[in-house]
C-alpha cells in the first residue's frame, strides 16, 4: 500500500542538493581484445551453429525444388554475417592469451561498460536470440506437418 505524506513533512528535512548523492557510471575496465569483444569463438559458433540448424529445419520442413536457391541464399548471407567479423578479428596479430578459452569465459566472465556480468549469463544474452529463432522454427515445422 501506499502512504501519502504531505509537502510539510518533507520541507521540515530540508534536505540540500550537497546531501544527495548523485551516482554517475564509471566505465568498467575493457578487456583487450577489442576486435572481437572479449567472447571466445566457440560461443560464435554456437550462435552460427543456431541460426544454420533454423535454416535446416525451415528446409526440411518446406522441402521442394523452388526452396533450393532461397535457402543457399540464406546460408550464405549468416555465413557472411560471421565470416566476415572472424576475418577482420584476424587481420592483426592476436593478443597474449587469445584465444579465449570457452571454460575461461564461463568462469571468469565478461567486463562490460555497465561492469562484470558472469560466463553464464553473457553466454546467455549472446545466444537467447538463435536458440528463440530454433525453437520458433521447430514449432512452426511442427505445425507445418500437423496441418497437411
Amino acid at each position: 500500500m501506499t502512504r501519502h505524506y504531505p509537502a510539510e513533512h518533507f520541507a521540515a528535512e530540508k534536505i540540500t542538493g550537497d546531501q544527495i548523492a548523485i551516482a554517475r557510471p564509471v566505465p568498467a575496465a575493457r578487456g583487450e581484445y577489442g576486435r572481437t569483444f572479449d567472447l571466445p569463438p566457440a560461443l560464435y559458433a554456437m550462435t552460427v551453429g543456431g541460426y544454420l540448424a533454423y535454416l535446416a529445419v525451415m528446409g526440411i520442413a518446406f522441402m521442394a525444388p523452388d526452396l533450393v536457391i532461397p535457402m543457399a541464399i540464406f546460408v550464405l548471407f549468416v555465413l557472411a554475417a560471421f565470416g566476415t567479423p572472424a576475418l577482420f578479428a584476424r587481420m592483426a596479430p592476436p593478443p597474449p592469451g587469445w584465444p579465449r578459452t570457452m571454460s575461461a569465459f564461463m568462469r571468469e566472465g565478461f567486463e562490460c561498460m555497465t561492469g562484470h556480468v558472469s560466463g553464464t549469463g553473457a553466454a546467455t544474452q549472446v545466444l537467447i536470440m538463435p536458440v528463440l529463432i530454433l525453437i520458433w522454427g521447430i514449432c512452426i515445422a511442427l505445425i507445418a506437418a500437423m496441418v497437411r
